[in-house]
């Protein structure tokens, strides 16, 4: 579900991997489809790689973005301008085992923003990677 897409630090959006080259890569824009190369001294960061805080341990993107695929029906979800509170009980609901010392929400708008996009473009689906259906160790 999350393969191959990246957030780049410094760039809004979310990322296609296109190509790898020596000294850099090249991504389009899940957006509006614009290529750009990115530095390999960039940080990059890819979503099946990133996992959330919870009280048990770390819990896969994959996984959270399932559960909130399946809390909404497969439709868009609050956005990054819902309050603080709306947002940390929509955490709540999807991921109860959340770690609500170490997600701030900053990271809940980001992940909103993120699964937005991503409902939007057809790219997200109640199923985990297969890869990832284990929690973090």
């Amino acid at each position: 579900m999350l393969e191959g897409i990246l957030s780049v630090a410094g760039k809004s959006g979310l990322y296609k991997l296109l190509s790898q080259g020596k000294n850099m890569i090249v991504v389009e824009s899940i957006e509006d489809g614009k290529r750009s190369p990115v530095s390999s001294n960039a940080r990059v960061s890819a979503l099946q790689e990133i996992s959330m805080y919870t009280v048990d341990g770390d819990v896969k993107l994959s996984r959270v973005m399932a559960n909130i695929y399946k809390h909404t029906g497969g439709k868009q979800c609050l956005t990054a301008k819902s309050s603080a509170e709306e947002l940390k009980q929509f955490m709540a609901d999807v991921l109860p085992e959340w770690d609500s010392e170490r997600i701030y929400v900053s990271d809940i708008k980001k992940l909103v923003t993120w699964y937005n996009l991503l409902v939007d473009k057809g790219l997200v689906s109640d199923k985990e990677d297969e890869t990832n259906e284990e929690n973090a160790e």
